[in-house]
């Protein structure tokens, strides 16, 4: 007898939206709007770490655009993956919409561990993610507003700013 596997972090968010949707007069397709990540952006872009150059994966998504700007935190953690960051944006969208505040959900992740780098590493590594994000016209503050979340803080986003403004001309 086959054990079914567990759902992963977004399957059972997913899950859990079917659940609640159950008990609203919402249309199915309005439904299926309202679940899916409108934007996902994974990238893969190089740092110079010493004499070396480390390929680093990130992903940034945008749940829903429902009301602008989108809105969520950055996480820095070797355990980031899609999925999660998925599941993380679509609970922002959830969060905002519950207590009425007009923001998108949306959610990053750099997928490092930060003690494994240096204080100027890490700048490197969040302005080569911010530059990967305006270049695609992924942040911004009518558009996707981060927010610190594990493994970052002020000192990330203010680097975040500053590489925005150099891009924008600010």
């Amino acid at each position: 007898m086959s054990k079914k596997a567990e759902p992963n972090f977004y399957e059972s968010v997913q899950r859990n939206f079917d659940r609640a949707a159950a008990f609203t007069n919402i249309p199915a397709g309005l439904l299926q709007q309202i679940k899916v990540c409108n934007s996902v952006y994974y990238m893969q872009f190089p740092v110079k770490i010493g004499k070396d150059y480390q390929v680093i994966e990130a992903f940034r998504v945008q749940h829903s655009h429902h009301r602008l700007p989108t809105k969520g935190g950055i996480r820095f953690s070797q355990k980031v993956n899609q999925e999660e960051v998925m599941a993380l944006a679509s609970l922002m969208t959830y969060k905002c919409a519950l207590v009425d505040v007009p923001f998108g959900g949306a959610k990053g992740g750099v997928k490092i561990s930060p003690r494994d780098y240096t204080v100027d590493q890490l700048q490197k590594i969040t302005r080569r993610y911010t530059t990967e994000l305006v270049r695609k016209n992924f942040i911004g503050p009518g558009i996707d507003v981060p927010a610190p979340d594990y493994g970052t803080g002020s000192r990330e986003m203010a680097w975040i700013l500053d590489t925005y403004m150099t891009f924008k001309g600010g």
